[in-house]
């Protein structure tokens, strides 16, 4: 017999500085104005245990795993998630199924950064000019003899739509991967 999909509420803790409280609060209601969008969702909240506390609890829920998965691999979740970069930080993520998992004490609780870890921006400006530099010399040198006489804008065209795959999928994730340790150190 087929398992009937079973609601998923998922507990999320985050450290706010009390300073900072208004615009988290700004911040939390942007995300649940967001996620209330999504089919399946059933309800959230934001749980703070008093007015001067750096921890605050977001609960949420779901019809089914399936409809959370959509919510937490979608694009406006990533958004919302990296605003919040700088505000708040992130904590435990825990996942339960039915109301009982709750009185139940945590048999796991997993500690994620749900948040990107992403680089300074000078620091991707130099990744992306140590491949785009010596990419683009080489085409305007390899395309010099048959291109010179087209006008420029021409030129640049042909230069940057036969670039922009190569930078996409093949010499960007090759530099960032290789530059990996130092574009994270110390961001």
């Amino acid at each position: 017999m087929p398992r009937t999909p079973e609601p998923i509420t998922v507990a999320v803790t985050r450290t706010v500085s009390p300073e900072r409280a208004r615009e988290a609060a700004a911040w939390a209601r942007s995300g649940q104005d967001l996620i209330s969008s999504y089919p399946g969702y059933l309800g959230s909240g934001w749980i703070r245990p008093d007015p001067n506390s750096h921890e605050w609890h977001m609960l949420f829920r779901f019809a089914d795993a399936d409809s959370l998965a959509a919510w937490e691999k979608s694009s406006e979740r990533a958004w919302w998630v990296a605003t919040g970069q700088g505000l708040v930080e992130h904590g435990a993520y825990e996942e339960r199924t039915g109301i009982e998992g709750w009185f139940d004490p945590p048999t796991s609780v997993q500690v994620i950064s749900a948040a990107p870890l992403v680089p300074p921006r000078w620091k991707q400006m130099a990744s992306i000019f140590l491949v785009f530099y010596p990419l683009s010399v080489g085409a305007n040198y390899a395309l010099s003899p048959v291109a010179s006489a087209l006008p420029i804008w021409l030129r640049a065209l042909i230069t940057v739509v036969a670039l922009s795959p190569i930078m996409t999928y093949v010499a960007l994730p090759l530099v960032t991967r290789a530059l990996r340790p130092w574009l994270l150190k110390n961001r």
